[in-house]
């Protein structure tokens, strides 16, 4: 089936992404480079406005750092979503298999070298995307290359599979067979067919 025709089965087996598609770091980010790299509180609580004041700023090392910290000794500060742990819940309420299928390094490329696969399954336990109501951790997986996450997505069979880069869906590596959809939250004219803006929309597409 082409990537780019209509969603025409039944979802069974769908995947997920997990940085910046089930975990929103907008306030994180604030957060810490408010406290760690002297940004202005007045800075919009977003992620991309956080980058944009350092990088113009030529401050392109604290954006890598920041980074790291977000993703690991910070991430108790990153919250899910709004819609995504119910989106899950209703999901496996349904019968539908899971995947959550994350690009992380294992580590952060400059500064303190926190396990990120630890502190990112740490964070879905404790948000309840995993657990008794939620995932089994062997269905999490952590890929340390776009490669290795490409592949996972067409050994686990996702039928569909959800991600906040259009770059990752519109790879030629992306399985054909599966169908791609874009989560652009506050974005219109997105560059890729199938996309929603927040996780109830996903849910009426693929449930």
């Amino acid at each position: 089936m082409n990537r780019n025709s209509c969603l025409l089965r039944k979802t069974e087996n769908i995947g997920l992404d997990l940085d910046n598609t089930i975990v929103c770091y907008d306030r994180c980010f604030h957060a810490l480079a408010v406290e760690r790299c002297g940004v202005p509180a007045s800075l919009p609580a977003e992620k991309t406005a956080v980058r944009q004041f350092l990088r113009e700023a030529g401050r392109e090392a604290e954006w890598t750092e920041l980074q790291g910290v977000a993703y690991g000794l910070g991430m108790g500060r990153a919250e899910a979503f709004s819609g995504a742990l119910d989106f899950v819940r209703e999901a496996l309420q349904r019968g539908r298999t899971l995947k959550i299928i994350s690009h992380r390094t294992r580590h952060p490329i400059v500064g303190d070298q926190t396990d990120l696969h630890a502190t990112a399954l740490e964070w879905l336990r404790r948000e309840g995307f995993v657990g008794p109501e939620g995932l089994r951790e062997e269905d999490v997986f952590f890929e340390t290359t776009k490669e290795a996450k490409l592949a996972r997505i067409a050994e686990q069979r996702c039928d569909v599979f959800l991600d906040d880069l259009p770059e990752l869906l519109m790879a030629d590596a992306f399985p054909a067979q599966v169908e791609g959809w874009l989560f652009a939250p506050g974005q219109t004219g997105a560059s890729y067919e199938r996309v929603v803006t927040d996780w109830a929309a996903f849910g009426r597409q693929v449930l």
